[in-house]
């Protein structure tokens, strides 16, 4: 028989389920959110229902948008020849912060996992391929992790026959840290992608 939880053990495990959320951090925030007004909790739990009602995939690139389609692939003084593919919406927020990239996105939603039972069908790659019209470049920028890189090494052996320039964005060596604690494989790929000065 399921043992009872009272109201506040509900909520921490309702926290507790989202990512990076361990129990004791749920927790606090449990504790945090049972001192504040009614209304503000209130005003949070509709935010996060009326998002996630009306926030959906754009159909065409696969960034979240609450319209008709994202405000980027809507933006027509963006680059609509280069498509930079990240695995999901972070990774385009991420790298609008930049402010150096011009183009358009396309969002897998996932990479390639055998080990999770993720294959190539299960990830937005054959959209991928449906958006080729027009696009001179795609730019990988996938984690540089084994997922990553495999996916990037999928759709690249995919894409080069069609005669569409295909590049992977550097890796390296992150600004302000130190060289002694930098891994291996990180100072060997900043070695490979080091540029003139």
């Amino acid at each position: 028989m399921a043992e009872h939880l009272d109201s506040v053990q509900q909520l921490v495990m309702q926290l507790a389920k989202l990512p990076g959320v361990g129990r004791k951090s749920a927790q606090r925030m449990a504790y945090h959110l049972l001192s504040q007004p009614v209304e503000e909790v209130e005003a949070l739990a509709q935010a996060i229902a009326q998002a996630r009602r009306s926030v959906k995939r754009c159909p065409v690139c696969g960034n979240y948008t609450d319209g008709e389609k994202c405000s980027i692939c809507a933006d027509e003084r963006r680059d609509h020849g280069v498509l930079c593919v990240v695995r999901d919406p972070r990774d385009v927020a991420a790298m609008e912060r930049t402010r150096d990239y011009n183009g358009l996105y396309h969002v897998l939603h996932g990479v390639i996992s055998p080990m999770e039972g993720v294959g190539p069908e299960d990830i937005a790659i054959k959209e991928l391929l449906g958006r080729l019209d027009g696009v001179h470049e795609v730019i990988l920028a996938t984690n540089p992790d084994i997922e990553g890189e495999a996916t990037a090494a999928y759709i690249a052996r995919l894409l080069k026959p069609l005669g569409v320039k295909v590049s992977r964005i550097a890796h390296g060596m992150p600004v302000g840290s130190d060289l002694e604690y930098t891994d291996e494989i990180t100072l060997s790929r900043a070695m490979r992608g080091r540029t003139d000065m």
